[in-house]
């Protein structure tokens, strides 16, 4: 008995010490909301909301067509905001036949399908390349079809897919999508089916069970999310509900408001935690507001008692990130210049274009040979360029410029890295393998914003270049306007004292090592040099003016604000 004992104690001890221990910190504040995923106190997930900017992503609006552009293939949609709304042709089926095509809640990948027949998504034998054909799905609208349905000041129903991101306005789609915490209602579809992330074969079977004892409207589909997994019936039930809820709201506002207007508000960022992160791998949700932690109880009460024994209210003086170490990964995070444990360290510059991710070895050390160094840098790079991705939202199209490698093995271990490392992404990703130049590009969906571009501005002094001309550049600038001005009054025959106004970096300058040139300048035209630094002027600002009437005769730089 007592070798028993032991055996059970290890395996405790063993499980106990290699257990992810995964918590949500919330940190609420009256003109932001934080939260953040910490798995072993390192961060791994980072969300954002400001109280007055507005939520779109995910909310449904009744809008008006203002015109068709084929070349685009796309219709603009007035939704009430100041730039219209862009819907691709292709997101225009009448009856929400896309989600037929490609099933995507949000958060989970594909699911499989029951609305074409007893054999679902796969027809007979479970293969098959043509989805369209495969389940019964009509044709897409020709470009006729829709000038013809989608006329000019046609009244239609649309969800947002994509914030507004620099000078894009939305994107949207006809596809509704409501989700809950266990399902997802798809109006206009008659599409059952699970999530393709859950891969345990008995426990497809046993949601599909349930999928069928639920009682649903003829052009309502539903999808089973990933959280979904072990859940009772009751709570699909109940899920169920409030779903039906939410969609004769979304009707009646449909009905009753005039357009354009919002008609379904995707929920805050505190009850999005609750719907979409807090899960059975999540051990506290720990909040430092009372009424949100009220709130979160409420919310989390209705899904089970030991929800509710998660959430916890942190009543500490200093502020939570900071007591918890969230600030210091926070800072150091969002640097463009990330260390990595080894040594090693990654360049990231966001552009209106692209991502560009630079690998850079640094003090990285390693015992084995050069490759192997290599190898470990590259492996160590792109598993921080996952985390990355996550805790900053950046998508798009994204280059990597790894170390070289000449062995194709060592590329496949890195390409199949950061595959896996992505797995736990919730926006979609693409990635090619390495080209022969080293470069890994990849895409990752983007739904808004990064968090770069919501919480900075344009720098007013560089105008978003992040460089300001040299002391020299303005200098030597400056010496060809005011050499032109000096040559132009000598052949007027007219007396001309220079009085030069320039930043505190560009005197030190001319103090220096520009002076002989300049006293140079003063016995060629047999005139006196006056400079004047202003403290707050721009690097690249000067005025030249004449210092006996006071009038500005050449000015670089005057529209650049002060320093």
């Amino acid at each position: 008995m007592s070798v028993i004992q032991a055996v059970v104690n290890t395996v405790r001890n063993w499980l106990t010490r290699n257990k992810i221990k995964r918590e949500i910190l919330v940190n609420v504040e009256k003109l932001e909301t934080r939260v953040a995923v910490m798995e072993n106190g390192r961060l791994e997930e980072y969300m954002v909301e400001h109280p007055e900017d507005e939520r779109l992503v995910g909310c449904v609006f009744k809008g008006r067509i203002q015109n068709l552009q084929d070349d685009l293939q796309a219709a603009f949609v007035d939704i009430g905001l100041k730039k219209n709304a862009f819907l691709h042709y292709w997101d225009m089926q009448p009856d929400v036949d896309a989600f037929l095509d490609e099933i995507d809640d949000g958060s989970d990948d594909d699911a499989d399908d029951k609305s074409s027949g007893k054999n679902g998504k796969n027809g007979k034998n479970g293969k098959g390349k043509n989805n369209s054909k495969r389940r019964g799905k009509p044709p897409r609208l020709t470009t006729e079809e829709i000038h013809e349905r989608f006329k000019p000041g046609t009244e239609i129903i649309v969800q947002v897919t994509k914030g507004p991101i620099s000078t894009k306005g939305p994107r949207v789609t006809t596809n509704l999508s409501i989700p809950g915490r266990y399902l997802v209602m798809m109006p206009g579809t008659k599409t059952r089916g699970v999530s393709r992330k859950i891969g345990d074969a008995e426990e497809r079977k046993r949601l599909k069970k349930i999928l069928d004892r639920l009682l649903l409207p003829d052009d309502v589909g539903l999808i089973v999310r990933t959280a979904g997994v072990g859940a009772k019936g009751t709570s699909f039930a109940r899920d169920m509900r409030n779903l039906l809820q939410s969609w004769h709201e979304l009707q009646g506002n449909v009905k009753n408001l005039r357009t354009p207007c919002c008609v379904w508000q995707e929920p805050g960022l505190v009850e999005r935690v609750v719907r979409d992160w807090l899960t059975e791998d999540i051990d506290s949700v720990v909040v430092d507001d009372e009424s949100t932690f009220e709130k979160l109880r409420d919310a989390t009460s209705r899904i089970s008692r030991r929800a509710r024994g998660k959430v916890r209210r942190y009543d500490g003086a200093e502020n939570i990130f900071e007591r918890l170490g969230v600030e210091r990964q926070l800072h150091d995070a969002f640097k463009r210049q990330v260390r990595l444990k080894g040594g090693g360290y990654l360049v990231i510059d966001e552009t209106e274009a692209l991502i560009a991710v630079d690998v850079n070895t640094g003090h990285h050390k390693c015992k084995g040979t050069q490759e192997e160094a290599i190898l470990e840098v590259n492996l160590e790079a792109v598993e921080e360029v996952a985390r990355q991705l996550r805790l900053r939202n950046i998508g798009g199209l994204v280059v990597l410029d790894l170390i070289d490698m000449k062995s194709r093995k060592h590329q496949k271990q890195v390409y199949r890295a950061l595959k896996d490392a992505l797995k736990r992404d919730r926006a979609r990703t693409n990635v090619l393998e390495i080209s022969d130049l080293g470069l890994l590009e990849m895409s990752r969906q983007r739904h808004e914003e990064s968090i770069l571009s919501m919480l900075s501005s344009t720098c007013p002094c560089c105008g978003g270049h992040g460089v300001v001309k040299s002391p020299l550049a303005v200098s030597i600038e400056l010496q060809r306007q005011l050499t032109s001005l000096l040559r132009k009054a000598d052949a007027e025959k007219r007396p001309f004292v220079p009085k030069i106004v320039i930043a505190p970096a560009v005197m030190q300058r001319l103090r220096t090592e520009d002076a002989q040139i300049l006293a140079q300048l003063q016995a060629q035209f047999n005139t006196k040099l006056t400079f004047v630094s202003e403290l707050h002027r721009h690097p690249e600002s000067y005025s030249i003016l004449d210092a006996e009437s006071g009038q500005v005769l050449y000015s670089s730089g005057a529209g650049k604000p002060a320093v």
